[in-house]
Parts: C-alpha cells; structure tokens; sequence
C-alpha cells in the first residue's frame, strides 16, 4: 500500500500511520525540505501525544527531530525548547549514563552556539562528551561528534589551535569508521578548513573545503542547502586570495539555492550577502558592497539577538565600505557598534576585539585623532599578540599602522 493510500484508509491517529510520516519527513529532511520535514514531523508527535505516555522515550525522538529542523530553519528559540523537551523525558526515561542524553546535550548545546551563548553550548558539549566516554567505546562516531562540536564552540571563541585539536581527533576517528565519501568527513574538511582560514593559512582551507565539495557533490542533490555552504566556503576563501572573479562565481550559486529554499530572513542568506558584499568591496565596488551588507544587517536585526556576534560582524563591514567611501563618521559609528556587541559576547582576548580597535583607530587616525588612534591601534596589537601566530598577516598589518600613527605625532 502507497503511503498516500495508507493516509487515506487508516484512522487520523492510527500508529501505522506515525512510521509512515516519520519516513516522509525524513525523506524531505534529507534532502534539505526543512518545511515539508517539519510538517510532516509535527504530525508525528500529534499522533504520539495522544497514544503515548508523556515521559515515553518515542516522544523524545519526536521533539528532537523537530528542533532539528528548527535549527535548519534557523529558529533557535523554538528548537531550543523543542530540545530541551526531548532532553526532559530522556531524563524520566533512561539511565543517566544512556547515549540518547548525550544526543540531546549536543543538540542543545548546538542551539546555543548558534544563538551566540558560547559558554553555556560548551557547557551541553562536555556534558555529552562525557557521557559517551562513560558508556561508548573511545573510536564510536558519537564521540567524534561531540569532540567536534567542542571544536567548534572552541573556533567560535577564537580559540584557533584548541579547535583544531578538537577537529583532528574528530577527523581520525571518522577516517577508522567511515567509508571515503562519508557526510560526515564532509563536515570534518569544513571545520579543519575553517580553522585554516582564520588562522590565515588560506591555500590550506581551500584544500580542505574542496574534499568536501567533492563528497557533497557525489552524495547529494544540486541545490541542497550544504553544498550552498561549501561554494561559500570555497568563495570566501578565493576572496582572501585576491581571486575576486572565482569568488563570486562560486558565492553566486550560494545565493541562488538560499533564495529556492530559503525564507526570506534566515541567517544564512544574511551570510551570503555579507560573503557577496566583501567580493564586491575587495573589487572597488563599493557603493554595491554597501547594498549587499545593508540587505544581511536587515535580516540579523530581525532574526539574531542585539548583541549576537554576527551582527558585529555587519556593523563592521559597513565600517569598512565607508572608510573606503571616507565617509569616517559614518565609519566610526559602525566600527563603535560592532565594539560595544563584542565586548558583551566575546572574550576579552579575542581576535575579532583586535581587528575592532584596529578598525577605530584607523579611523581615529584619518580624522586626524592621532592619540586616540595610537591607544586603540595598540590595544589590538596586544590582543593579536595573545591569539594569534606571530606571523599573522593582520598582526603584521596593525604593528605597520602603528608605525604610520607615531610618524604624524
């Protein structure tokens, strides 16, 4: 029997019809239809509410699905209590020890790193961690995820190298385990390719983005939602390597399967068009790099916190645009927002703290300001020399700055 004839013929409550939906929305989930997934989630978890005892662990499969695709549909507040949900009847319902608690710690503790909360996700990542240290053998690909989402809280923090370590000892229990062409390297070559990128190692991360576009390409459909993040990835690093044509060819097919399965406000097109924005800044045009950060910072104020990370982020890339416009007012009111958010959010000793005072005493310094420059210039000279190799190209950049400041003084 068809499963649309299964649907017709069995009452509306039916428990034959729960695997049928679950199936549906695990098809649609697969390949990226978050919406048609949820819909057909939901009525799952309808039909077990009414067959189930409230503390039955099916229930919390259920609710954690859902906050799944919430998370894909960059709903963090409502995937956020859809997982803690599941993780409150896993707890009625298993051993302390038992991997499904593990599973919905990680799950929360990703909703909050997406909402910007680093410590309370590293917090969920160890708890997991934790658990399946006590009741998993140490190569189980449980642990590997959980060691890379410590990771990637980790990267998140600015911590390059201890992300790095996280992700590797992800990476080679993944190569005992998996077969070549698993999603779940996939995901492993991104992680390690970001790392690369921030610590500027850019022919590095290129490598490594394209062994996951190679899997993702084997595996999946031309406009699922990943291989949107890895022509991203592999834009934003031709970018940092001057290759502003490839970047934006690649940035371009980001754009163009976001905007096929995308609502119009969800982060990720906000980080498409900031990726777009810097292509088009890093050619000279502007006033279309303006455009194109303005349409993110639009989506972020409706979809982010006040001080969540990524709306720093625009602020700071506006800056940029109207320092290259010399428009230095308008620059420093940006660069100032962007500081304000990181200093609420971030630790003290974070790169991205560094590339904001460097940023404000730029400024200060084309006002003509030159012993404000020269504080701000060295405050993020001091950051960098804490979080950064020591031959980081901007690190380099900022002790060049400083010499050009006490020039004029």
């Amino acid at each position: 029997m068809s499963k649309e004839k299964q649907q017709q013929s069995l009452p509306a409550n039916h428990p034959d019809l729960v695997t049928s939906y679950k199936n549906i929305g695990n098809e649609h989930y697969n390949i990226g239809d978050y919406p048609k997934a949820f819909t057909s989630y939901e009525k799952v978890l309808e039909i077990q509410q009414q067959l189930l005892a409230p503390d039955h662990p099916d229930l919390a499969i259920s609710c954690s699905n859902i906050g799944t695709v919430y998370i894909k549909m960059g709903n963090y507040p409502k995937a956020l209590s859809s997982h803690e949900k599941a993780f409150e009847i896993q707890q009625q319902s298993h051993p302390s020890n038992h991997p499904y608690l593990a599973t919905s710690c990680n799950n929360i503790g990703e909703v909050h790193r997406n909402l910007g909360n680093y410590t309370q996700a590293l917090t969920f990542h160890e708890k997991a961690l934790e658990i399946q240290q006590q009741s998993l053998p140490p190569n189980h690909p449980y642990l590997a995820q959980s060691y890379n989402n410590i990771g990637l809280v980790h990267h998140k923090m600015g911590n390059y190298l201890e992300a790095l370590s996280y992700y590797e000892k992800t990476l080679e229990i993944q190569q005992q385990s998996l077969s070549d062409n698993h999603p779940d390297l996939a995901m492993s070559y991104i992680s390690i390719g970001l790392v690369y990128k921030n610590i500027g190692n850019y022919p590095e991360a290129l490598s490594y983005y394209e062994k996951t576009l190679e899997i993702q390409q084997l595996l999946l459909p031309p406009d699922h939602p990943d291989l949107a993040t890895s022509y991203n990835n592999i834009g934003n690093v031709h970018t940092k390597m001057g290759n502003y044509l490839k970047a934006l060819l690649y940035l371009e097919k980001t754009l163009e399967i976001q905007q096929l399965l995308l609502p119009h406000n969800h982060p990720d097109l906000a980080s498409c068009y900031i990726s777009i924005g810097v292509a088009h800044s890093s050619t000279g045009d502007y006033p279309k790099a303006l455009s194109y950060y303005e349409k993110a910072l639009e989506i972020q104020q409706q979809s982010l916190p006040l001080n969540h990370p990524d709306l720093s982020m625009s602020y700071g890339n506006i800056g940029n645009v109207h320092t290259k416009m010399r428009n230095y007012p308008k620059a420093l009111s940006s660069y100032e927002k962007v500081l304000k958010i990181q200093q609420q959010s971030l630790p003290s000793n974070h790169p991205h703290l560094a590339i904001s005072y460097n940023n404000i005493g730029i400024v200060r310094y084309r006002m003509g300001d030159y012993s404000k420059a020269r504080t701000f210039i060295e405050h993020a000279i001091q950051i960098g020399q804490q979080s950064l190799p020591s031959n980081h190209l901007d690190l380099q950049q900022w002790r060049n700055n400083l010499e050009r400041v006490k020039n004029k003084q």
